[in-house]
């Protein structure tokens, strides 16, 4: 049992803990969360005995076993399977002290190192060695090339390897999802899993807490907050906490409404396909917990599109790789408006590839790319964080793709990614990945696309922000492709999936749950029947996706289809201005000096405009709903 108890923790200025208790039983999982900066990062300082605390005290620790996952790793020329087997101190000491004592011809000594090899389970090291690496996304080829041969994202494989070969009674883990694909994410859930220590973990991955941990620690406030369950079961008990306290009323119902609208809407036109019925599960339940939400400092929106072309992109018989290497093997498909594509398949297998082809940034060796008039791609990868301007401000970012947009908008814009103040104006260099991450998703939000291609969006990103980027590409009318190892935004945003394998891509036919079981069963019978079932999209020689996962089987239907989706688009865009209009209304109608005597003839005139409102926002409701009904008897 470790026992932290009235820990007060202050670094430089700022007051990180103050008074802080909790318990962790041995054998628990616990996901350790909290905004970035609360100190989760330092307690784990703390139980590693790296930091010692302002008061306090932390008892337990000292007679346990603790592995911890290394952020930093040099380069070496040592092996990656060495590297990883150096986890194991007691095994690597052994095999080195064995080395030498038969070199010195002292077999004797030799023999008993040997028995104590047995006894330490050192025989199968490297077998658990290279299971790991497997598991974790290496190729069998790289076991053996050099650690600094490696990218900063494998390094980062690489330390995490490492702490899963030490033998621990505590295994402390900050961000191990971090440059990890969905696959290997799902292998490493397996495994910790079945990790029969206490299990202490930093994740901003909701999905990977849910279906590990058992106990959530949350920092709030200077204090560790308890709560049973994954982090789905500390937003319903949250929520019900600030309910009970009434905490910042406006707020929460400005996001409950704000998801109940959504909810409805996407009620009523939701489509049979299993991930589309998934993703409505996923937003019913978030209204629920909206409330645990409503303190968040994060909040934008996506602006509508504007015009669009239909289709907005498409790609015809396009090979995509890089020198002679071919990664995507003749793919065509067309992207229409209000599509949602979320892209599976394992590391390596050319998601991101697709993604740049579809930009144009990586240019076709054949085939051809051909791009809607009105076109504007919004697109997100860890690059796009490598380019920002270290000696630029926030504030200056948005100026340059806006130069005519006045300052105070721009403030305005940057504090809902909690850009706030003198912050906007400071230049980024020492900004943290998280800042610079959400810098930069500010300036594809920024640039209104009509498309959006999103490639790993959530990494560096908290749990707060994640929520907020799940909440506003909700709203988002225009076209999502979305590659992302963070399930909770695939199954909220994404209405159909694509898997990406062996040179090809083809329709995946279930939601993100029936892929999750698959990859974890490691059933290749299913991934080879499923490719047999598209056999005209698998092969080399000719693939081709689902046109934006609607069956659109002829040019006579689209051309049926087309002035009912623009009558469709301007009757949503009739509600959101009348949404608009009854919030500033309602808005003005709080205000308690339109009350007063001298206010009778504006209290009259705002009465009236909001009755007018509300009626007319309940036809176009209901027009709406009839040209939804319109739309799937001319589909059927």
């Amino acid at each position: 049992m470790i026992i932290l108890e009235d820990i007060s923790l202050r670094r430089g200025a700022k007051l990180l803990m103050q008074g802080a208790s909790a318990t962790l039983q041995p054998g628990q999982k616990i996901a350790l969360i909290g905004a970035n900066g609360t100190g989760k990062s330092s307690l784990f300082a703390l139980l590693m005995g790296h930091l010692s605390s302002d008061s306090g005290d932390i008892r337990g620790m000292s007679s346990l076993r603790v592995a911890h996952m290394a952020q930093e790793l040099e380069s070496s020329d040592e092996t990656a399977l060495n590297f990883v087997l150096g986890g194991d101190a007691e095994v690597f000491r052994l095999t080195q002290e064995i080395a030498k004592v038969e070199a010195a011809e002292n077999y004797e000594r030799a023999a008993y190192l040997y028995q104590e090899l047995e006894t330490v389970d050192g025989y199968s090291a490297p077998r658990r060695a290279e299971q790991l690496l497997l598991g974790l996304g290496f190729n069998q080829t790289e076991l053996n090339n050099a650690v600094t041969d490696f990218s900063g994202g494998w390094r980062v494989r690489l330390n995490l390897a490492r702490a899963l070969m030490t033998p621990s009674d505590v295994l402390l883990l900050d961000e191990p999802t971090n440059h990890l694909d969905l696959d290997t994410m799902l292998w490493l859930q397996l495994w910790l899993m079945r990790y029969d220590g206490t299990l202490v973990m930093i994740s901003h991955d909701r999905d990977f807490i849910d279906a590990i941990c058992e106990r959530t620690l949350s920092l709030e406030q200077g204090q560790l907050v308890s709560y049973r369950g994954g982090y789905s079961d500390f937003e319903l008990q949250r929520a019900e906490r600030m309910a009970q306290q009434q905490a910042q009323v406006a707020r929460q119902q400005r996001e409950r409404e704000h998801i109940e609208d959504f909810v409805r809407r996407f009620r009523a036109k939701a489509s049979k396909a299993k991930q589309a019925q998934s993703r409505l599960k996923a937003l019913e339940r978030m209204e629920t917990v909206a409330p645990a939400h409503a303190d968040s400092p994060f909040y934008f929106q996506f602006p509508e599109p504007g015009k669009s072309s239909d289709p907005l992109l498409s790609i015809d018989e396009m090979t995509l790789g890089y020198g002679e290497e071919t990664v995507l093997s003749h793919v065509s498909f067309s992207l229409h408006p209000g599509d949602r594509i979320g892209l599976l398949g394992k590391n390596g297998a050319g998601k991101s590839t697709l993604l740049k082809g579809l930009t144009g940034v990586l240019p076709a060796q054949s085939g051809r790319r051909v791009s809607g008039a009105h076109l504007r791609i919004g697109y997100f990868d860890q690059q796009q964080l490598e380019v920002l301007d270290l000696e630029a401000s926030p504030l200056l970012h948005l100026q340059r793709l806006r130069p005519n947009a006045r300052e105070q908008v721009i403030f305005d814009f940057l504090g809902g990614f909690n850009f706030k103040g003198e912050r906007a104006k400071e230049v980024i260099g020492p900004f943290s990945g998280g800042e610079k991450a959400r810098l930069a998703l500010a300036m594809v939000v920024w640039q209104d696309p009509n498309v959006l291609i999103l490639d790993e969006p959530t990494n560096h990103l908290d749990l707060e922000m994640r929520h907020a980027l799940a909440m506003a590409l909700q709203g988002y009318t225009g076209a999502i492709v979305l590659v992302s190892h963070d399930r909770h935004l695939l199954r909220h945003v994404t209405e159909s999936l694509w898997l990406v394998d062996s040179g090809s891509i083809t329709e995946y036919p279930g939601d993100l749950a029936s892929y999750e079981k698959w990859v974890l069963s490691g059933d290749q019978t299913a991934k080879s029947d499923n490719k047999k079932s598209s056999s005209a999209a698998s092969k080399p020689s000719k693939s081709t996706a689902p046109v934006g996962g609607r069956q659109q089987t002829t040019a006579a239907l689209r051309v049926q289809l087309k002035p009912l989706q623009k009558s469709l688009q301007k009757t949503e865009k009739t509600l959101e201005a009348l949404q608009v209009k009854l919030v500033a209304l309602r808005s003005e109608l709080a205000d308690p000096t339109v009350y007063e005597a001298d206010q009778q003839a504006r209290l009259a005139a705002l009465v009236k405009d909001e009755a007018e409102a509300q009626t007319e926002l309940e036809k176009a409701e209901e027009l709406w709903m009839e040209q939804q009904d319109a739309i799937e008897q001319a589909s059927a």
